[in-house]
């Protein structure tokens, strides 16, 4: 087959609802019992990570979706499609034709949960906060780009930019540009801890045991003024070790509504399940999983070494022996459906080739096998994950060229901690994307203050060519840019794509909203939830 040419199934657009909810709801979920979700992972407070709910320093999926429900940014994506609104601002937009000043005007009347006014001053020392604190694990490196923020008024935000981003309004609809009160959050170290004092639809209270959070209750902000159309009094979301421990509970009846991390068996279960009263519903992703190199690291410091593996991958094999055709292989960083998305890695690669990686190491002069440990998060992008890793070390280490050994790390914290520590030289990695833009799956890995951590850079990609797509407005005219960082990436492989999930949400058939239970970042709005009987 002409490597240029391979197509893979196009996602059809960014999480398109399957069906509609046609009917009414009746008053449960408006003052009945509350909305349970189960979640299928672990929020902790660890000495190296002491506040998982501080938007300075929480960046994982996980903790995202309770900031959205409680705390408000000045823009929010919508029910669907990709292009932020208004939410605590009344209105924003660029002031210049250069996409380097950004203005909000927000609504009146806005109140934290405490009781106190939120200002454009808080706005401000919530960015600056943010960019003072610097937190190694936060999400900081989305707001780079901001050079200094005023408040001229109470009710107006100017932000000023250090360059062209057109992505900015996308970003500041993330929880990395949360909003906290100047009077509770300290301005130069984390807020400890699992409260949150916000102005967002929900109010919240957690249980914990052993630093980790065992339930979460939202409770609907009767004081909330923003865009959000809240449908129910009261959510709960329940922690559990795994997904088969919180499908057990949804059949239960303990567990309203599951989504992420369940199993290729559980889907296959729930799709041809014959309990009337469970909806399975299968919608767009763009969810992926990759490899993530430490570059300084020896074993895999030699891109020789990197190419080889990307030349033996067979990822089409891992979507159909682990994850049973519920993912598509991935040929690039930004997956498919993308503005952009090109199958770098097979245009380069090809099909899987032992003969070509051997060739690719003898060239290089690297001594065969090379050995090296492949470390995976036991416990946070689902239970399929330790089979993916040991299949991957499958492939290989039966060509001989490879001697890998597996190690799987319990706590998720810790495994963030230790590779941004530089301490695993080759680890298994997934990411949701903080805005629905192709830009969100290359800048976040590359450069200084990385997401990964990682030494790897690329003076093209960081100087040239993600700040000239940032001056297009239009992001399709920003295409041309970021193919050429995909196949750079492909060239130097610092990291290595192996497959974009879809996403599953399952619940009672008494819970409506689910087809708006995801926008198109993955995001879990539960405000959207109610419970009713569909037509």
């Amino acid at each position: 087959m002409n490597r240029k040419t391979l197509v893979l199934p196009a996602l059809a657009g960014l999480l398109a609802p399957v069906l509609a909810a046609c009917g009414s709801t009746d008053a449960a979920g408006e003052g009945g019992d509350p909305i349970v979700v189960g979640v299928a992972t672990e929020i902790e407070a660890t000495k190296a990570a002491p506040a998982p709910l501080d938007p300075a320093q929480a960046y994982d999926v996980d903790a995202w979706n309770m900031l959205r429900g409680t705390l408000q940014t000045l823009m929010r994506l919508p029910r669907t499609g990709t292009a932020p609104v208004p939410e605590a601002a009344e209105s924003c937009g660029f002031r210049d034709t250069q996409n380097e000043q950004y203005r909000c005007k927000l609504r009146s009347g806005l109140k934290f949960s405490n009781g106190h006014a939120l200002t454009a001053q808080d706005v401000k020392f919530s960015i600056d906060r943010m960019r003072t604190i610097n937190n190694t694990n936060g999400p900081v490196s989305l707001l780079n780009d901001v050079d200094k923020v005023e408040a001229p008024s109470d009710t107006e935000v100017v932000f000023h930019l250090t360059k062209p981003d057109a992505t900015f309004p996308q970003k500041l609809a993330t929880p990395a540009a949360a909003i906290v009160d100047g009077a509770v959050y300290p301005k130069g170290r984390l807020y400890s801890g699992f409260d949150v004092v916000g102005s967002g639809p929900y109010t919240l209270k957690t249980e914990r045991r052993n630093n980790r959070i065992t339930k979460a209750t939202f409770t609907k902000n009767p004081t909330y003024k923003g865009g959000v159309n809240v449908k129910n009094d009261k959510v709960e979301m329940r922690f559990f070790a795994n997904s088969q421990a919180t499908e057990t509970a949804l059949r239960k009846g303990s567990v309203d509504l599951m989504y992420r991390g369940l199993s290729p068996d559980q889907i296959k279960g729930l799709e041809n399940a014959r309990d009337k009263h469970l909806i399975l519903q299968e919608m767009p992703g763009q969810e992926i999983r990759y490899l993530a190199f430490n570059t300084k690291d020896p074993a895999v410091s030699d891109k020789a070494v990197r190419k080889a593996m990307a030349q033996i991958v067979n990822r089409s094999e891992l979507v159909r022996d682990v994850y049973s055709y519920t993912g598509d292989p991935l040929y690039s960083m930004v997956p498919t459906g993308l503005t952009g998305h090109i199958n770098s890695f097979f245009t380069k690669y090809g099909n899987p080739s032992v003969t070509a990686a051997r060739k690719t190491l003898q060239q290089a002069n690297i001594n065969t096998p090379v050995k090296f440990t492949l470390t995976y998060t036991t416990n946070h992008y689902g239970s399929s994950t330790g089979k993916e890793v040991r299949a991957l070390a499958s492939q290989l280490n039966s060509t001989k060229l490879f001697d890998i050994g597996v190690k799987g790390v319990d706590s998720w914290q810790q495994f963030r901690t230790d590779a941004l520590d530089g301490k695993y030289s080759v680890y298994n990695m997934g990411w949701f994307a903080d805005i629905p833009d192709p830009d969100n799956y290359i800048a976040p890995f590359i450069g200084k203050q990385n997401f990964l951590g990682s030494p790897y850079r690329n003076t093209k990609i960081e100087s040239q060519l993600i700040p000239d797509s940032r001056q297009q407005s239009d992001r399709n005219a920003a295409a041309a840019n970021f193919k050429q960082a995909q196949d750079i990436i492909a060239d130097d492989v610092p990291l290595l794509p192996l497959w974009q999930g879809k996403q599953y949400v399952v619940a009672r058939d008494d819970v409506t909203g689910i087809e708006w239970a995801l926008n198109s970042s993955s995001s879990l709005q539960i405000w959207e939830l109610s419970r009713g009987v569909a037509d």
